[in-house]
């Protein structure tokens, strides 16, 4: 039976620089045991087994995506210069962006400072000017603006409005109350970084600015969003507080088109598995048919196959008296 590693010392935490580590007594082979990684040259992490998947928790691929982020961050940031932040796709992960993070870190430093250059990290230089500061678990990063802006380089206009969505998003908690304190950005935050100074893919930032809502819950929602304007769909209303005719509430939903009294649901794998969410559906779904409200509901996939979605709503709205123009 293997022997197990001997415990480390307690000043080290989940991730620490070998230098760190020698200093409080532990040896190059325990550098080497099976239980810790090397992520970087000259660093260790402990090795943790990740949570298993779930399809209860609708944001769950984006949670872990975070975490191992967060990881490899901590990790880096036991030997990272003084001056140096997480920049670009690393920041808007570490910030909650829903963003494919890309192979290595991007760590910004300030021009005319050298770049790191090391294996798994993406040195960039960046204007002290186009780059405020924010900490996210106690991780240097470019704030949501600033790290929306930079990334014109790099997404296209689609993307840059889901993340733009995901900025300015206001959240609610547990009971259903809005928290405008805990949103990351305004649009008028977004549209002050865009013209702070010069911006590569200025013109698709543009773009997608004038796109970008509040009230879009996940990327789904914005690709349904984008794609039944696209079609010429009238506007609906977002994350809509539905209340019965004595005012109080009834459900909190997605897109609402109020004219046509139709609502419209996008529902993930946590609808239909979850116990719990499914009974509060099926409540409240008979509660708006009682108010007189048509609902739509509609999956991933209805979604991903754009023409699918925008279809099915287009059919109701009509039916519900929409004459297919769109008003100016």
């Amino acid at each position: 039976m293997p022997v197990a590693p001997r415990p480390l010392p307690d000043g080290l935490g989940p991730a620490f620089s070998c230098a760190e580590a020698q200093a409080a007594g532990v040896t190059p082979r325990r550098l080497r045991a099976r239980d810790l990684s090397a992520p970087f040259r000259g660093v260790r992490a402990v090795t943790d087994a990740e949570p298993p998947a779930s399809v209860i928790d609708p944001l769950w691929r984006q949670r872990t995506i975070r975490e191992r982020t967060r990881r490899l961050a901590v990790a880096y940031a036991q030997i990272m210069p003084a001056h140096a932040v997480f920049a670009g796709r690393t920041a808007a992960v570490l910030l909650g962006g829903p963003v494919d993070p890309g192979a290595d870190l991007v760590v910004a430093v300030p021009d005319p400072v050298r770049a790191p250059r090391r294996r798994g990290i993406r040195g960039v230089k960046v204007s002290r000017d186009l780059a405020r500061i924010a900490t996210v678990d106690d991780l240097p990063v470019t704030d949501p603006p600033s790290t929306w802006s930079m990334l014109g380089a790099e997404l296209d206009v689609r993307e840059l409005v889901i993340l733009g969505d995901a900025f300015v998003r206001v959240p609610r908690d547990s009971v259903g109350s809005q928290m405008p304190h805990a949103r990351l950005a305004t649009i008028d935050d977004l549209r002050a970084s865009l013209t702070a100074g010069r911006r590569i893919g200025a013109r698709k930032l543009r773009t997608a600015l004038e796109l970008i809502r509040e009230g879009s819950a996940s990327p789904l929602e914005t690709d349904y969003r984008l794609d039944a304007a696209a079609a010429g769909l009238p506007d609906a209303d977002l994350d809509v507080e539905v209340c019965d005719r004595q005012g109080r509430l009834v459900g909190i939903s997605e897109f609402v088109y109020p004219t046509y009294r139709t609502i419209v649901e996008i529902e993930g794998d946590h609808h239909r598995v979850d116990r719990a969410q499914w009974d509060r559906d099926i409540e409240k779904y008979a509660a708006y048919s009682a108010l007189g409200w048509e609902v739509v509901r509609l999956t991933a996939r209805h979604v991903r196959h754009r023409r699918t979605a925008v279809a099915i709503v287009d059919d109701v709205l009509r039916r519900r008296g929409w004459d297919g123009t769109r008003p100016r």
